[in-house]
């Protein structure tokens, strides 16, 4: 299966950052949120600065708003097409993720106590969501994480006000561990080299621990831990080439993937091993012309080049296109589905003339099924706050004749094939050799 895509490579992540900064300026108004103006002040996080901005941040925001200016005008397709969140207009106050995870709580504290803010999307740091989440709980603030994945969000605590509307990363890890062995049967090795926070160890261990249920017996090479933002990878390059795994498990992302990837490449580590990259979507098109055929790529879901040809998509694939200058990777996608997500539970709960509050809004949004930009997001784990959808892998490889970026040797895998059932532990039902899985 081969899926293909045209883009116009030429305009470089500066000027899409230029043009970010300017909507930027341009929808953080001064007005608070009363319900006889209609309008909601909705929080957007993302990374503006730093090396996960480019490949991550900006995309996210970029999408972001696209979307609420679309939503304010009534300009999005069926479901979404009525005007606004629950006809109130939204109003985006923009923050930069970046300085850490102290910042951010200060951040988010200063959008709901100064800048009045009434919901929170953000967030694709594990390390912020971590930080985050008790303090939306303790000011009863709606927040939806949008990309983070460290799976103890909802698994070592439980929370009212916060949500997340993609699935955590053990469906990443599994995903990755099934392709692996459904593509090479014959696979006998592997290795990896996965960030040394939250998300790189939370990643590394599900990969792990499903290859090796999957297929006991594999011969385990070595495993690397750069820090994160660490830039220069030739000693744990030089330890996998030593090594000769045939298969090399990698989560990193934003500018450390991007670093890597073109390190190993320039020591010919892709022409020895099979390079699985959990997140590698994001480089596909603005590096496309630099990165070789035969990477493993995958988008942390059935987002960006793996999404479905549905009317939305073609709709926000088009529109991002036109506005930014490449076609939309999975932080866009993962935004995007977030702002749905919470203008379906904001329309659930609003019944009569008044607007919901945060209370019948959270009680919606619980166990909420709906359809996204390309799938459909069923809040099915961490007593309904946490999503599950499906995920797909495939080889990045460049069309004969136009020399595009395509994917060929797609194989999806759907929601209860790639994640735990509710009220499941994943480290424990991954060690059950994952039950009730269901991947016909």
């Amino acid at each position: 299966m081969t899926h293909s895509f045209t883009s116009n490579v030429a305009r470089t992540r500066n000027i899409i950052f230029s043009i970010l900064v300017s909507f930027s300026l341009a929808i953080i108004p001064n007005t608070a949120y009363s319900e006889t103006q209609n309008i909601l002040r909705l929080g957007i996080v993302t990374f503006l600065s730093g090396p996960a901005a480019g490949p991550f941040g900006v995309p996210a925001a970029n999408a972001a708003k696209m979307l609420v200016d679309a939503l304010n005008n009534g300009q999005v397709p069926e479901p979404y097409n009525e005007i606004g969140i629950a006809r109130a207009q939204i109003e985006i106050v923009l923050v930069d993720e970046s300085g850490g995870v102290t910042k951010q709580v200060i951040e988010f504290r200063n959008m709901i106590q100064r800048r009045n803010v009434n919901a929170v999307v953000g967030y694709i740091s594990s390390g912020s969501c971590l930080g985050i989440a008790p303090v939306a709980e303790e000011m009863k603030t709606l927040t939806v994480f949008h990309t983070c994945g460290t799976p103890r969000i909802f698994e070592e605590a439980d929370y009212r006000y916060v949500f997340r509307t993609a699935s955590h990363s053990a469906m990443d890890g599994i995903g990755a561990a099934r392709y692996l062995l459904d593509r090479f049967p014959d696979l006998n090795s592997y290795a990896g080299i996965n960030q040394n926070y939250a998300w790189g160890h939370d990643s590394w261990r599900d990969f792990e621990d499903a290859l090796n249920i999957l297929r006991p017996g594999l011969e385990f090479k070595t495993h690397q831990l750069p820090k994160l933002f660490a830039g220069q990878y030739n000693a744990e390059i030089s330890a996998l080439l030593v090594k000769g795994p045939e298969a090399v498990h990698s989560s990193l992302f934003g500018g450390d993937l991007e670093a890597f990837t073109f390190q190993a490449i320039a020591r010919g580590l892709h022409n020895k091993t099979h390079l699985i990259l959990t997140t590698g979507e994001t480089m596909m098109f603005q590096l496309a012309k630099q990165l070789p055929d035969g990477l493993i790529i995958g988008a942390r879901g059935p987002y960006g080049a793996f999404a479905n040809d549905t009317p939305i998509n073609k709709w926000f694939r088009e529109g991002y296109e036109k506005n930014f200058g490449l076609p939309p990777t999975y932080p866009a996608y993962m935004m995007g589905q977030a702002i749905l997500g919470l203008k379906s539970a904001y329309e659930a709960a609003h019944k009569g003339n008044s607007y919901p509050n945060t209370e019948a809004v959270v009680d919606a949004f619980s166990f909420l099924e709906y359809s996204a930009i390309g799938t459909t997001v069923n809040m099915a784990l961490g007593n309904g706050h946490q999503a599950i959808t499906g995920t797909a892998y495939g080889e990045f490889g460049h069309d004969p004749d136009t020399g595009v970026p395509i994917i060929n040797n797609v194989i999806t895998y759907t929601p209860e094939c790639v994640n735990p059932p509710p009220g499941t532990n994943t480290v424990d039902w991954i060690a059950q050799g994952m039950p009730g899985a269901k991947c016909d």
